[in-house]
């Protein structure tokens, strides 16, 4: 498949989630989308570090993404978009661009990439989009034999077919990449491809091109009444659960990753959390470990429209259920070790009102993305702790973007927290990050209105 067709107009994030639950704040949604704001790490650096250790042939204004994705593709003559908003039984896989700026030299991006004013004029648009193997309907196809259903051969063979062409393409990829780790983005509501491709490539951008880039798409609802839109989400995202863990196991698998980092904004942070909760128990139930089965480094979970209850029953993966893995055990992390194993992060803000939909829809009052700092019980807390692994860093500070949802991107000071956290692997006690800990998992900035 090969899309070269113009984007719609289009809105992100989910900014027209909370505009039309509160009617009266919506005056228009952006028509455009421009690079974000520089993080202040970059506008303060000198001499400059961002590109020094871009490859060469990565030097070039166009940011070279691999998708994943269940949207079913967009067939007709009108189509815009090479995936749309409607459920595909089967995984597809392919490459895609995001071009940044008109007319940009490589030397003009750099320059204004530095600049805390200059970016919103380096516009993002999409370009050559080609599917590049797809795996077979789900549920696979079976045969009876006998007694026996078991899975039909040709179902089998298709699946390796596929997974073979993604590791052929996985395997490329890595060779190019300086670090040989991989960064996954999974969106949330109101969302489509194009949005998914945007922010995944500025935050690759701002990562330094170092890594392999990839997002998850799935078929969120992007269009018609902000309500039904919601509803048909969620069950989309339920839908997508068993596609992106296998995604995450495929690539988790894949001979050569040195380490996967997961970023999930929003719903996805929700589909996320399912989808590793399923994956924990698949991999107790083989006898492995499962932070040594897989390379997660990073789970980051950006304004996640979760309920707290239902977040700390997924962290406790396991554990609660002896009947389901009788000699439940992991590994504790200690702190000299946490910066090179696994960290589940959560950015969240209380001023984040795009939220307030989701809060209202299910009756809960206690949304993970909109956690404060005195939010989170001392019981919880201590708990998260003993872990070694978890924490939570609040913005309390103005809205930097319309309902304070997007605040990863729009803010540069959290931005920038981002960037060290996932290029540099700090810890949220070095001095390098402007956190100030406030509970034994619990973060605030310490300067709250530092963006430019």
């Amino acid at each position: 498949m090969q899309h070269r067709r113009p984007l719609p107009r289009i809105c992100v994030g989910g900014i027209r989630l909370a505009a039309c639950a509160a009617a009266t704040l919506l005056a228009g949604c952006a028509t455009e989308r421009s690079l974000m704001p520089t993080p202040l790490l970059y506008q303060d650096l000198s001499p400059r570090i961002f590109f020094q250790d871009v490859p060469p042939e990565r030097r070039r204004p166009a940011v070279d993404l691999l998708y994943i994705t269940d949207r079913a593709p967009e067939t007709g003559s009108d189509a815009v978009l090479p995936y749309g908003q409607e459920r595909s039984r089967s995984l597809a896989f392919g490459s895609t661009t995001v071009q940044m700026g008109d007319n940009l030299n490589w030397m003009e991006l750099e320059q204004q990439s530095h600049s805390p004013q200059q970016t919103k004029r380096i516009k993002l648009r999409l370009g050559e989009t080609t599917e590049l193997g797809r795996f077979p309907n789900e549920p696979y196809a079976v045969v009876v034999d006998g007694p026996v259903i078991r899975r039909a051969p040709t179902a089998t063979q298709a699946h390796r077919a596929a997974k073979d062409a993604l590791y052929r393409e996985l395997a490329e990829r890595l060779e190019r990449s300086p670090s040989r780790e991989v960064i996954l983005y999974i969106h949330g509501f109101n969302e489509t491809f194009a949005s998914a491709a945007y922010t995944t490539a500025e935050l690759c951008h701002f990562l330094g091109r170092e890594d392999v880039c990839a997002f998850f798409t799935w078929p969120a609802s992007a269009s018609g009444n902000p309500l039904i839109s919601y509803t048909a989400t969620t069950e989309s995202a339920a839908f997508a659960l068993n596609h992106l863990k296998k995604a995450l196991r495929m690539i988790g698998e894949m001979p050569g990753v040195k380490g996967v980092h997961v970023l999930a904004h929003s719903r996805g942070g929700g589909l996320t959390m399912d989808a590793l909760s399923a994956l924990g128990n698949e991999y107790q139930l083989r006898g492995e470990a499962f932070f040594s089965a897989l390379p997660l480094r990073n789970v980051v979970l950006l304004s996640p429209d979760l309920d707290s209850d239902i977040a700390a029953q997924r962290i406790g993966v396991g554990l609660s259920d002896p009947d389901l893995v009788p000699d439940w055990s992991v590994r504790r992390s200690r702190d000299a070790e946490a910066d090179r194993g696994f960290r589940l992060t959560t950015y969240a803000s209380p001023k984040d009102r795009a939220l307030l939909l989701s809060r209202l829809l299910f009756r809960s009052d206690r949304r993970v993305g909109r956690a404060g700092a005195k939010d989170m019980s001392e019981e919880m807390q201590d708990y998260l702790a003993k872990w070694g692994r978890f924490d939570l860093i609040v913005y309390e500070g103005k809205r930097t973007d319309a309902f304070g949802h997007a605040f990863f991107t729009s803010n540069p000071l959290v931005s920038s927290d981002l960037v060290q956290l996932l290029r540099f692997g700090k810890h949220p006690d070095d001095a390098d990050r402007p956190l100030r800990r406030v509970g034994p998992v619990t973060w605030v900035f310490d300067d709250q209105d530092v963006p430019r």
